[in-house]
């Protein structure tokens, strides 16, 4: 039985009060240390009132509450002695990844029937492992592949797209040990896929938009494999993946109105999330880069940034509304209000529902060949995404082209975006009497 824990080196802090990260990992009695890096390959740090070592997190501290725990030599460099809410999230993502790796780790030792220390559970995180038993250890399975595609593309990648593969491995891990087989490369064919889809389906009480998420990334997988050398059994192209139709959760003009002219002048929080939602919404722009949004970012009447999650640059025009956003927040160090994404999509179903947007709306999704459907307010299925959808949609609706749209929203792919275009029937109507004038009124006689 093994057990981990995280500690901060407080004994070790840099010029900047952080301190590091150190796991104590310990199986049988026997204990070993292993420091976490981040994705430039470097330890994790953090400053002491960013831990809570209780609950083995970090935490995020305002600036305000920062100076009245910090010696005051240190409230010159605030912001290189504290983190923000987006690297809080980071650490935190690295500690879950840390617990994530190591019982995959512990899983596949046990699977192979080899039993292993905390040396060599520790030396396989590092990456370097290697096995003192007799048995020889393959190098082409495909949980090692995992691991060398999310390792290969963790710095030009954001974590959520990596995310999709962890989830993956883990979902394989599962199927491992029901088949007690270790799936390597090679056998993998259309008939390893139609299993496998068998077992999420069954066994794993995936829906089937999930199944084929995780089914193309095991294709994304096997594309790259072959592409570095590794032998791999091209029957499994054959299988197809089907995907279901989505539905666009977005506001309407009037709903996107309502929120805009909503008194919240006695709630600060609900004003302040209101602001970050909406500007979302005549942005276009993601969670994650509004999170990295800063004043040299914006120049007089746009937005220039280089989006967190396609590494491509994006200029974005300011309109009425971003504009006046950004105006009620210039007094701050940030242009924009914004909390850790948990709050933010607790507290906008809040707000939506103090706004009372709350249609039925129902939800089908399939399972296999099973039906289930779902119906819920409409304020329960908006979370922060839903203001880049709103973006889109509105657009679209008050005339702009889908390119023009898309090179704003920075959607390269029209195929992603076409349900964005098929999702309103109002977008007829106005892309008809932009060609073709009003229908005239006529009077009654």
């Amino acid at each position: 039985m093994s057990t981990l824990r995280f500690n901060l080196r407080e004994d070790k802090p840099d010029k900047a009060s952080k301190c590091p990260i150190e796991l104590i990992y310990q199986v049988s009695g026997q204990r070993k240390y292993y420091q976490p890096e981040n994705n430039k390959g470097k330890p994790v740090k953090l400053n002491p009132i960013n831990w809570q070592a209780e609950k083995q997190l970090a935490v995020y501290v305002n600036p305000t509450k920062a100076k009245k725990l910090l010696p005051v030599e240190l409230h010159k460099d605030l912001d290189n002695v504290i983190l923000l809410d987006s690297e809080i999230e980071t650490v935190n993502d690295t500690i879950a990844k840390v617990k994530t790796d190591i019982k995959a780790i512990e899983d596949r030792f046990a699977l192979d029937k080899i039993p292993y220390s905390a040396t060599m559970v520790i030396d396989a995180l590092k990456g370097s492992l290697t096995s003192k038993t007799k048995k020889e250890e393959p190098k082409d399975y495909l949980v090692d592949l995992i691991d060398q595609y999310v390792a290969a593309h963790a710095l030009n990648r954001e974590a959520g797209y990596l995310t999709v593969f962890k989830s993956v491995k883990t979902h394989l891990l599962a199927y491992q040990v029901a088949i007690k087989e270790t799936v390597r490369i090679e056998t993998i064919d259309y008939n390893f896929f139609q299993r496998f889809q068998t077992f999420l389906i069954n066994d794993g009480k995936l829906k089937n938009n999930t199944i084929a998420k995780a089914l193309s990334t095991l294709k994304t997988l096997l594309a790259y494999a072959g592409k570095t050398g590794i032998k791999v059994n091209d029957n499994y192209k054959g299988f197809s993946i089907k995907r279901e139709k989505l539905e666009v959760i977005a506001l309407n003009e009037t709903e996107f109105a309502t929120l805009l002219n909503m008194d919240l002048s006695k709630n600060k929080r609900l004003d302040q999330v209101r602001d970050v939602f909406c500007f979302s919404c005549a942005s276009g722009l993601r969670i994650s880069d509004m999170q990295q949004l800063k004043r040299e970012h914006i120049k007089r009447d746009e937005i220039n940034i280089t989006v967190k999650k396609t590494k491509t640059e994006l200029t974005i025009p300011l309109n009425g509304i971003t504009s006046k956003i950004l105006e009620k927040y210039k007094e701050q160090h940030k242009p924009l209000p914004l909390i850790s994404s948990q709050k933010l999509n607790t507290y906008i179903k809040e707000l939506c529902r103090e706004a009372k947007i709350n249609e039925p709306i129902e939800i089908v999704r399939f399972r296999g060949s099973k039906r289930e459907t779902e119906t819920f307010p409409k304020h329960d299925l908006i979370h922060l995404h839903t203001g880049r959808k709103t973006f889109c949609t509105l657009s679209l609706e008050k005339g702009m082209s889908a390119e023009q749209v898309m090179s704003i929203s920075g959607h390269t792919d029209y195929k992603s975006f076409k349900r964005y275009v098929d999702v309103t029937e109002k977008l007829k109507k106005v892309v008809m009497v932009k060609a073709w004038g009003e229908i005239p009124v006529l009077k009654v006689v």
